[in-house]
């Protein structure tokens, strides 16, 4: 499963659990890559778009990790990846 494929899964996982993924370009005053934030009661996360597709995967794992994902249908390649991480998340390729 390479990143584009990754992040294509884990944007499905993540409306599943109804958090919205934008993809903003983050300059000026915005410091950061990006990460999850609540915005009037509903969870983004939002990443900076001119990251490559590894680094929003790292995002997205980190974010996603957060919540109860024990209802939420995957592979297992990609649940070990959500359990243990985002530094776990560049090696799936070799897992699956």
């Amino acid at each position: 499963m390479n990143a584009q494929q990754q992040l294509q899964e884990l944007e499905r996982v993540a409306q599943i659990l109804a958090v919205k993924v934008c993809y903003e370009p983050m300059a000026g005053l915005v410091q950061g890559v990006g990460g999850l934030c609540r915005l009037r009661g509903e969870y983004r996360v939002i990443i900076d778009k001119k990251l490559r597709a590894p680094e929003r995967v790292n995002i997205l794992v980190d974010a996603l990790r957060r919540f109860d994902l024990s209802a939420v249908e995957m592979g297992p390649a990609l649940r070990r990846v959500l359990v243990r991480g985002p530094a776990v998340a560049e090696s799936i390729e070799a897992v699956v």
